[in-house]
Order: C-alpha cells, then structure tokens, then sequence
C-alpha cells in the first residue's frame, strides 16, 4: 500500500512541473501569450496518455515499484522474476529383472562370527578374504533369500538380523527374497512348530500374530530402505503350518480353511505395510519340486479357498525330490496349468563326498547323486548349468536360488553342508558359481 502513496505523490509533482512547463515556460519560450484564463482552460490543461504512461513508467523505475497493464502497483522489483513451483516428478517403480539367478546366505552371520573367509578367482595377492556377499554379487547374483525366525534360542535369523543384513545386500544392488518360516527354528515338511509366544493361541489369535509379525518386519524393511521383491508366506508348506491348527493332508482334510485364513493373514500383513507405488510379489514355498501330484493337489485346494499370490516356489534336491527329467516334467506342467511364476527356491549339489568336521553331511553316498553328475567342482558345476536351463525353458520359469552356498566348515560352525558349498574347504569359490554369471542368449525371458 505505501508503494502506492508513494507513486501518487510523486506522480502529483510530476504532473504539476509538466503543467507548469505546459503553460508557463513553453509558451515564453515561443513567444506566446496565453492570458491567465488560458490556465483553467480544459483542453489546455489536457494531458496527453503517453504523458501518463512516461511519467509511470519512469516512477516506477524510481520507486521500485512494478506496475502491470492495468496500472496497478506492486512491490516487487522488476528485476525479479517469478519462478514457477517445479512439479514433483514420481520416482518409477524399479522393473524386475527377467529372472532371479538368487542364493540363500541365511549361514553369512554365523559363519562371519565363527571367523569364515571368503576368496574368490584365487587367493589376492596380498591374501585378504573378501566379503561372501560381494562375491556372490560380482557373480552375477541379483537376488538374496534370507529365512526369519519369529524368536530364534540363538539369535541367529532373527528379524534383527535380518534386518542388518539386509542393509549390506541393499548396498551392493541386490534384491532380497524374505522368507518367513513362522517358527523359532527351521519349519519343512516334517517339522511345523509353532512360536513358542503362540502356543496357546487360539486360531484367530494365530492370524493376528501372523498378520503383526509380517507386517512389523516389512515395515521396518521399509523404513530403512529395503523392502524385499519378494516375501515367501511359510516354507515348505506342502502340509500346511502352524500345527495343528494350519496342518493339512491326511488326517486333516477339514483344515483348508484355516490354513488358508492363517496364509491370508500373512499377505494381508505384507500387502497393509506396503504403499501404493511399492511391488512386492507373493511367494507360496512347496517341497516338491518334481512331484507334480502332490504341486496339483495343493494348488487345486488353494485356489477353492481363493487364496491369491504371485509365485509358486520350489525346492528340488534330486537326492530327495527325483530326477531332472520329473523336474522338467513338473515345470511345463505348471506353467500350462497354473498363472503363477515359478522359482526355484533351493538347489544344491555336492562338489565332493568327502566332509572337514564331525557334522553329519547330509549328503555322502553315491547312490544320492545324479547319474552323469560326479560329485567334483565340474559335476556340480554341470549340474547347476543344466537345472538353470531347465527352469529357463519352462514357460513360466522365472528364478533358481542355490541353497547355502556360503555353508563352510570352521571352527566354531560344525557344517553339514560343506561338501555341498559353493566354497572349497579353504574359502575358494568352487567353478559352479560362475554359472551363476552365465546369462544364455538362446533362452528369452519376458519381464514379470
């Protein structure tokens, strides 16, 4: 307001001396003689619109003051410039790769404890180790799976760990894969025990701790800044889990229901923790990974409770689950049948039957390996090269994560998976991981 009193004010004395020059000194100048009653002459006292416009201008060059086309005043100067609020431009969600060459580090923290070290392509010169993850990633690993036990006797795989864990894969630009056993200890086909704080819930308080444990955790991830792609609702869930109260198969027919309200609870707790612009899959975990009855019995009876997810992962040990041709049998049925991707979560195969500690190995008889295939660095190798193909040329192929790699024998970890590794008995990495660098032109994946 003052910048406006202030131009009038000035604007009055301009247009007086104009006046005043108008009819006083321009005339004596040209030898003119108006006569006094010239000055209260209208049109004498008439003052042209350039005049106007000159004289505005010209204070507001004075002044300060800006003036628009319409006359009015402002503070500004004319000097500045308004500067438009930039719009905000929204970060786009990360595309997935094609397909997941992934392995399961969940051993890293306790094998680091123990004093573990890790070499790749020959020992440095300077003989310093290097770090596991690292490794994998240099290899050409995009994903890691890590298991989460809901409150582990030992603290190991615990969601504070975790939690850690994730930060370092995070930082060497790797996806990570959750998998939540919902137990304190390893949950599989034998063993589905529930937490020991939910023993004595009833099967609606089982939801809710399901639903509070899932949806804390991925919160957390998110929070600082490493949400998975991918959370696995269970592992190896063909018989259900939670016993008894999400156990299904014989003897337990009437129990889908509640099985599936307890895995419903799970997504629910992934899905709530999530934003909209976040994308995170569902993973549903069988054991059977070349059983194709019992993969069609389960999936039948879950898609009659209506339960949805996003892929279908596998475990397949041929030493367990059968050959490479009931694999590759199994794959191309599913993804004929089913809309899920499929991932295969465990493999392994041994690069020797002999063993470093006084663990029992779980693998060490010949009768347990795969015709073809020695247990040697290149049997394993080839092994690894030819289930990749395998899960690559299945139509709705999408994944394999080696189970375990990282699973060395050293004093204070008795291992019984050494000989299975993806390290010799001296840290070296074994050939076999090298495949997973491998990247077949032949095959074509399309994206997720």
């Amino acid at each position: 307001m003052h910048c406006f009193w202030r131009l009038l004010f000035l604007s009055c004395k301009i247009i007086s001396l104009t006046i005043y020059y108008h009819a006083t000194v321009l005339p004596t100048i040209a030898g003119i003689d108006l006569g006094a009653d010239s000055l209260c002459d209208n049109k004498a006292m008439k003052l042209p619109r350039r005049w106007f416009w000159i004289i505005t201008f010209s204070l507001s060059l004075l002044t300060g003051c800006r003036v628009d086309a319409s006359g009015r005043t402002t503070n500004a100067p004319m000097a500045e410039t308004a500067v438009p609020t930039p719009i905000p431009i929204p970060t786009p969600t990360p595309t997935l790769p094609a397909f997941w060459y992934g392995v399961d580090a969940s051993f890293l923290p306790q094998l680091e404890a123990a004093g573990a070290q890790f070499y790749a392509d020959g020992v440095a010169a300077n003989g310093a180790a290097q770090d596991a993850l690292a490794i994998f990633a240099a290899h050409g690993v995009n994903s890691v799976r890590l298991r989460v036990w809901v409150n582990p006797a030992d603290g190991h795989n615990s969601p504070a760990e975790t939690l850690a864990l994730a930060q370092r894969i995070h930082a060497l630009d790797m996806a990570l894969l959750l998998n939540l056993h919902y137990s304190d200890t390893w949950a599989d086909p034998a063993h589905q025990t529930k937490p020991a704080a939910w023993a004595n819930l009833d099967i609606v308080g089982l939801e809710t701790a399901v639903y509070t444990h899932t949806f804390d955790l991925i919160t957390a991830l998110k929070a600082q800044g490493t949400l998975p792609h991918m959370v696995q609702i269970g592992n190896e869930i063909s018989p259900g889990f939670l016993w008894d109260d999400g156990r299904v198969g014989a003897g337990y027919e009437d129990n889908w229901p509640q099985f599936a309200a307890l895995l419903q609870a799970g997504i629910a707790g992934v899905q709530d923790a999530l934003e909209p612009s976040d994308r995170v899959q569902i993973m549903l975990h069988l054991d059977a990974g070349a059983n194709n009855a019992v993969c069609r019995w389960f999936l039948d009876n879950l898609q009659a409770q209506g339960v949805s997810f996003d892929v279908l992962g596998l475990t397949y040990y041929p030493w367990w689950q059968g050959s490479l041709d009931d694999l590759t049998a199994n794959l191309q049925d599913l993804s004929e049948r089913y809309p899920q991707e499929i991932v295969l979560v465990e493999t392994a195969y041994p690069w020797t039957l002999d063993w470093q500690d006084d663990t029992h190995n779980l693998v060490g008889l010949e009768e347990q390996l795969l015709p073809g295939y020695p247990a040697t660095p290149t049997g394993q190798a080839a092994f690894l090269r030819d289930v990749l193909a395998i899960v690559q040329a299945a139509p709705q192929g999408r994944g394999i994560y080696y189970w375990a790699p990282e699973a060395m024998a050293v004093p204070g970890f008795g291992s019984f998976w050494e000989n299975v590794a993806l390290f010799d008995f001296n840290g070296q990495a074994l050939p076999a991981l090298t495949v997973l660098a491998e990247r077949p032109s032949s095959v074509t994946i399309s994206s997720p």
